[in-house]
């Protein structure tokens, strides 16, 4: 399975805004997210595999394009919004196939991943927001890391060498410490202009989790 990159680069704050409601504005966008990520895994349980990956790839693009593209445009502002929700509807249905066979043979597998996925979401962002040390610096290493590991996971899957468990758990572990590290952005330098990347992010980790657990724990 695919994981996907989170590289993002974060301007510097220019006004800043209330913690809570910074934290309300983006924890929202991730929740409308997940819920496209689920709309997508619904209509795309019945894809062939092909198509399934086709998919994904397009919304690692769009993660891509929505990191990298010069500009404001896919970062701040409605049209920002609109494109989180594409790439989730995206990866939903590019993980539409997974789901339904982690479902029909192992359901205990995905239940497990789900709930250890929130658990470690509220632990490490209970983490980020309480650390009071500035973690920022971390966040260009800890990109790199998932990038990298997930390039050699995509190569492995073009070469049809299926999920591998150790860089599932590399990026899985580096995702977890990358969502203590946006909430700790959040809290220290947040601004609006920060929330939908900052909702991208942790979004994509959320997501990477889940797929790093199902491949550990499906491999059992």
């Amino acid at each position: 399975m695919m994981e996907f990159s989170s590289q993002r680069p974060y301007a510097q704050p220019r006004e800043r805004v209330s913690t809570a409601r910074l934290l309300g504005q983006v924890m929202f966008l991730v929740a409308i997210a997940i819920g496209f990520l689920a709309l997508g895994t619904f209509m795309g349980r019945e894809l062939a595999i092909g198509t399934a990956r086709i998919c994904s790839f397009v919304g690692l693009g769009m993660l891509l394009v929505a990191c990298f593209a010069p500009g404001r445009v896919f970062r701040i502002g409605p049209f920002a919004v609109i494109w989180l929700y594409g790439l989730a509807l995206m990866i939903g249905l590019g993980l539409g196939p997974v789901i339904e066979y982690f479902a029909t043979t192992q359901p205990e597998v995905v239940t497990q991943a789900a709930g250890m996925t929130g658990l470690v979401t509220l632990g490490m962002g209970a983490a980020g927001f309480a650390w009071d040390r500035d973690l920022a610096r971390w966040m260009r290493p800890l990109s790199f890391i998932v990038l990298g590991a997930v390039v050699v996971s995509i190569v492995m899957l073009m070469l049809g060498s299926g999920g591998n468990p150790i860089l599932s758990g590399i990026i899985g572990l580096a995702s977890a410490a990358l969502i203590m590290v946006d909430f700790n952005f959040l809290r220290k330098h947040g601004t609006e202009e920060h929330a939908v990347l900052l909702a991208t992010g942790i979004f994509v980790s959320i997501v990477n989790i889940f797929i790093s657990l199902l491949n550990v724990l499906g491999n059992r």
